[in-house]
Parts: C-alpha cells; structure tokens; sequence
C-alpha cells in the first residue's frame, strides 16, 4: 500500500499518535478537526459559530495541502456534545458545500470531545 502523509502548519498539529490527513490511491482521509488556531494552538471556543468556522477551515487547510477543495468531500462525520446545537453547526457547515454536490455524512451526539469541544468534524476526499 501506498500510503501519504498530508501536513500543513496552517492546520493544527495532531495532539496525539495520528497525522492530519492519510493519502492512499486518489482518496484523502482527514482526521477529526477541533476548533485549534493554527497559528496560536490555542482552543477557541468562545462561541459556536466561531468554533464551528474554525473547524471548517482547518479542514479546508489540510484539503489544499492535498491538492483538493471541499468539492473533493465525498463524506463527513460530525460529532457534536449537543444535539441542541446542531442548526447552528449545520448552518456553518452547510456554507462551505454547494446544496446538489453535498458529501454524504453523519452527525451524532457523543458524551466528550477532545479537550471538551462542541464539534469535531472529519472529512474523505477523492482526487480526481
């Protein structure tokens, strides 16, 4: 197996025995993205929207290291501690995919987050 490892300073460096993106073949996988600031690595979670942004453009950081852009999503996994704040996420989310070319995903509610965040999203691309 081939097997990439995709790193970009303009996205958080993991916090734990992981990379940031694996490419395989013509398919990126993206690990689960916090709300990091990059250029600090400090945690911002000040407000759900913001945090929800900051997530967003984390990924979109490590899909330009790997030569592709949310259009290359095929599916992502969003992990929220509420339920409740779903429609604010989704709303964030839904600004950075076009309606009729949207990746498949999933969003669930689990118990924790890493360092206790509101959102974790991550992200499979192809490469065409």
């Amino acid at each position: 197996m081939n097997k990439e490892i995709i790193k970009t300073d303009k996205a958080p460096a993991p916090i734990g025995p992981y990379n940031q993106a694996v490419k395989t073949g013509n398919m990126v996988f993206i690990s689960g993205q916090i709300a990091i600031n990059p250029a600090t690595g400090e945690l911002e979670t000040g407000d759900l929207e913001t945090e929800t942004k900051l997530v967003m453009e984390n990924l979109k950081a490590i899909l330009a290291e790997a030569n592709c852009t949310f259009e290359n999503v095929i599916k992502t996994s969003i992990f929220i501690s509420d339920m409740n704040n779903f429609g604010k996420i989704n709303e964030i989310y839904g600004t950075y995919f076009e309606a009729a070319t949207a990746p498949a995903r999933e969003t669930v509610e689990v118990a924790n987050l890493p360092k206790f965040v509101n959102v974790e999203i991550s992200a499979i691309a192809v490469i065409d």
